[in-house]
């Protein structure tokens, strides 16, 4: 996998477009100039998950005696509800009901951008490929940077392209999540198979 489709990967399952809309009621309440300050705040934590998922993952994976096919196989389960949810949403939105207040690491880092589906796939990538960790560490950096251009401009965005546009973009980025996480099913399968023959 190069940098460029690791980037395309990890941006599809953070899902910036689909999460404009959650993002926009989450922040309402607050005044313009703090949403942009929570909505930063939000964005570098879950960097900082991601990147610790990235980098210790391997670790996690032994310390727990997981094996990558496990992960993968979980990665690609979790993949699918997302997608799927994607492509046909719930009215509490794609991660349920979301508190009141100011919100703070829950919902908006976590699970809404460094999601459970976003931490399996880095650390799928960090443990399957440890002499790269460079590349993915520039992959997701690419990712998440073009995450947080769309969420910064989600407003904007929100104005110009309208509800039924981003909900059509957010089902289109399902099926795409759907197909990714079939594929990371067959082949944590595949590598289970070959290592009990």
């Amino acid at each position: 996998m190069t940098i460029l489709s690791a980037a395309l990967l990890l941006f599809l399952i953070l899902d910036p477009l689909g999460n404009v809309p959650v993002f926009l009621s989450v922040l309402k309440p607050l005044p313009p100039k703090r949403q942009r300050v929570v909505l930063v705040r939000e964005l570098l934590i879950a960097l900082a998950v991601l990147m610790l998922f990235l980098w210790c993952g391997k670790y996690f994976l032994e310390l727990m005696h997981l094996r990558q096919e496990s992960v993968s196989i979980a990665g690609g389960i979790v993949l699918f509800l997302i997608g799927i949810r994607m492509i046909f949403p719930r009215p509490e939105g794609l991660m349920g009901e979301i508190p009141d207040g100011e919100p703070f690491i829950v919902p908006l880092a976590i699970p809404l951008v460094a999601g459970p589906s976003g931490m399996a796939a880095v650390m799928l990538m960090g443990s399957n490929e440890p002499h790269r960790l460079g590349d993915w560490s520039l992959a997701l950096f690419l990712a998440w940077a073009a995450t947080a251009a769309i969420l910064l401009a989600a407003p904007l965005l929100y104005r110009l392209l309208g509800r039924r546009a981003l909900t059509a973009i957010e089902r289109l980025m399902g099926m795409l999540l759907v197909a990714i996480s079939v594929q990371m099913l067959m082949d944590g399968l595949t590598a289970y198979l070959k290592s009990s023959a």
